[in-house]
């Protein structure tokens, strides 16, 4: 009895051990980064739009894979492509036709490497889209096949989103490895079958989520920053990007740089270009990384006055700090608007609500102005926060891959995002204020949002529980 006693305080006492050290180990070089503001050269944003007309057909305007598959098709000397899904998986939705972005994407590469021998292709991926190793997928090996390097993101370098479970995991499951021959499980997510051990890694709940891209443009650098995924099922939603050139993006390069070295990939340390003959007068733009991302809200929604317009729009919200800064900034005058996706869709199966519908009821009830996107099936997938001042002054833009939770904000996900501020009339700034307001003044005729009201108030434990899985990690948002 004395012996079993032991060995079972031994097992907690490193359990518990393992998980404190997972979630307060300290971050690799390069995670959490905010890079210098740069002159703001050829910015552009982009956004995909799906939108109902009064009979309730879908329409979709889309612009941002065309853009980043014409960014490759023109690139003669590197690139680098970090995307978080990257696979046709469909899970269990159906009766849709999705746009075939994993296959459009792999060829795209494929062709630029056969016409250009000299090209170097990176693709930089999660681990995910294998399954952690349970699956192999056909286009990857035709990507390797076809000399584009194909990386797979190193998680444990990361900090453990979900602690009560990342210590037993590096105690054990973690050093068994996994094969793509031994499946027995499905797969929810797709098809084929995979291992137990693919179940257990995905229960540590963290990703390389971040989605960019960056090409050579001539003698110039262009990236692109975005909030949407080459997943076909993924093709309906709606998203933002910002398409920029010059020294920003060669910071870019540099945050991928680090990521790729974990798995022994080194990218190129390309000299910068000329300045552009055009960039945006007074406009500068900021790439930012991981826990960057959220000092660069908190800094933006504090910035904010009375009269201000400081409008949200967002996949997922359930950060306290970011929730306590809108309402106090709701408080003190700011006209604070927050769009939000009804987390009532996942690519077929049905959500619970949570955390949009706990925290729209909370900001509701201190006077936030709250409408939540209109979908079938599709996300409203954006990740934007926009400023703009009552005065005409300096408008802020942020937007990328980090939804507004814990596990994007707190250094626990990869994630990339890039800030852009300049005068009030910057095209950019400008464009993504009309995005945003056309999203929220929905219309019979191009129906897109609809009132706080459209759904029930969330009931106390849906309450509760959001604020255990925010607190705990044990989530998947």
């Amino acid at each position: 009895m004395g012996l079993w006693f032991l060995a079972v305080l031994v097992l907690v006492l490193a359990w518990g051990g393992m998980g404190v050290w997972q979630r307060a180990k300290p971050l690799p070089e390069g995670v959490g980064m905010a890079f210098p503001e740069r002159p703001a050269e050829q910015v552009r944003f982009l956004a995909d739009r799906t939108w109902y007309d009064a009979q309730g057909r879908r329409h979709l305007d889309q612009a941002i894979f065309d853009e980043a598959l014409a960014l490759i098709g023109q690139a003669r000397r590197l690139v680098v492509a970090d995307m978080f899904l990257f696979n046709d998986f469909a899970g269990s939705a159906s009766g849709a036709t999705f746009r075939p972005l994993s296959a459009q994407l792999t060829q795209a590469l494929i062709e630029q490497k056969r016409d250009y021998p000299e090209l170097d292709a990176v693709v930089i991926t999660d681990p995910l889209n294998t399954l952690y190793g349970g699956l192999a997928l056909d286009h990857f090996e035709r990507l390797r096949q076809a000399g584009v390097q194909v990386v797979e993101t190193d998680l444990a370098r990361l900090r453990a989103s979900n602690p009560l479970w990342s210590g037993l995991w590096h105690l054990g499951p973690r050093w068994f490895g996994n094969r793509v021959d031994d499946g027995w499980l499905p797969n929810v997510l797709g098809p084929g079958r995979v291992t137990l051990r693919s179940y257990l890694a995905l229960l540590n709940f963290n990703a390389n989520h971040r989605k960019t891209l960056v090409v050579d443009r001539g003698e110039e650098w262009a990236g692109l920053v975005t909030s949407a995924n080459p997943h076909d099922a993924s093709s309906l939603h709606g998203n933002v990007a910002l398409a920029f050139q010059g020294a920003a993006a060669l910071d870019l390069l540099s945050s991928e740089r680090s990521v790729a070295s974990w798995s022994g990939v080194t990218l190129a340390d390309p000299a910068p270009g000329p300045a552009s003959p055009s960039p945006a007068a007074g406009a500068g733009v900021q790439l930012l990384t991981e826990g960057a991302i959220r000092d660069a809200l908190l800094a933006a929604i504090s910035a904010s006055d009375p009269d201000d317009r400081l409008d949200v729009a967002v996949f997922y919200l359930a950060h306290r700090g970011v929730i306590e800064a809108l309402v106090q900034a709701k408080s003190r005058g700011v006209r604070v608007r927050v769009l939000l996706d009804p987390n009532r869709d996942a690519f077929g199966i049905e959500k619970g609500g949570i955390p949009n519908r706990p925290v729209a009821l909370e900001l509701h009830r201190q006077g936030v102005e709250v409408r939540w996107c209109v979908t079938h099936g599709e996300q409203c997938h954006t990740k934007l926060l926009l400023r703009r001042p009552a005065g005409g002054g300096q408008g802020e833009l942020i937007l990328g891959s980090a939804n507004f939770t814990r596990r994007n904000l707190d250094n626990l996900n990869l994630e990339t995002s890039v800030r852009l501020v300049g005068p009030a009339d910057t095209s950019a700034l400008q464009e993504a204020g009309a995005f945003f307001d056309e999203r929220w003044n929905s219309s019979p005729e191009r129906t897109t949002s609809e009132p706080f009201g459209a759904f029930d108030k969330a009931p106390l434990w849906q309450r509760l529980r959001y604020r255990a899985m925010e607190a705990t990690g044990l989530s998947t948002f």
